[in-house]
């Protein structure tokens, strides 16, 4: 299980601010595209400004953009607002996002530079693989155990530590956490491949094609 598969319930509480945004005329991209304004600009912020206490922006800014990614795709889908650029934009405003948020721990962590360096290229990695899926026939796969939610969660929740314990900057023993997290990585990229060919070879031949 992910945070991933708590989007239902989380979708329930938005609907009636989906419902006042369609209303007003509010469209899926527009949405989207709020989004990666957002964390593009508080990820240059963090990146210019690598104080521990700045963080502190990171858990909040990571809540909203969760709430205007579930936002657009419910617009897009309960709205009829979907669309061949939406789904491109929403496949890059992701990736650019989480790179433009979670870059700057290498100037707050510069002892675990190349962890997280790794982390940031198995998240785009995750996020390909999940697209790939679809391309070839399977459904776009989310699977875990590390998908963009729980990045959102463990990335928000680091900042918020260090924001509240400097001291945390310069602790050795986050380079293992990052270890972690990258072998949980290497395995969602594992699992969602996996988890896309047990998919399609369940599907007729006919339908493959």
């Amino acid at each position: 299980m992910t945070i991933y598969d708590l989007k239902p319930k989380f979708q329930d509480l938005l609907r009636p601010i989906v419902y006042t945004l369609f209303k007003a005329g509010v469209t899926a991209n527009q949405v989207t595209l709020a989004a990666l304004f957002l964390s593009v600009f508080i990820g240059v912020l963090l990146f210019f400004i690598p104080h521990p206490h700045v963080f502190i922006l990171l858990p909040f800014v990571l809540f909203i953009r969760m709430a205007l990614n579930a936002i657009d795709g419910m617009l897009a889908r309960e709205h009829n607002q979907k669309s061949h650029f939406g789904a491109i934009l929403n496949e890059l405003g992701d990736v650019i996002s989480d790179t433009a948020l979670y870059l700057p721990f290498v100037l707050i962590f510069p002892q675990a530079f190349w962890w997280i360096l790794l982390i940031l290229f198995l998240a785009m990695l995750t996020e390909f693989i999940g697209v790939i899926a679809q391309a070839i026939g399977a459904s776009r796969r989310y699977d875990g155990p590390i998908g963009k939610s729980d990045r959102a969660f463990i990335f928000g929740a680091l900042g918020l530590c260090v924001s509240l314990f400097p001291q945390l900057a310069t602790s050795n023993w986050l380079s293992y956490l990052f270890a972690v997290l990258s072998l949980l990585l290497f395995y969602t990229c594992y699992n969602r491949i996996r988890r896309a060919l047990n998919e399609l070879s369940t599907i007729p031949d006919n339908n493959k094609e």
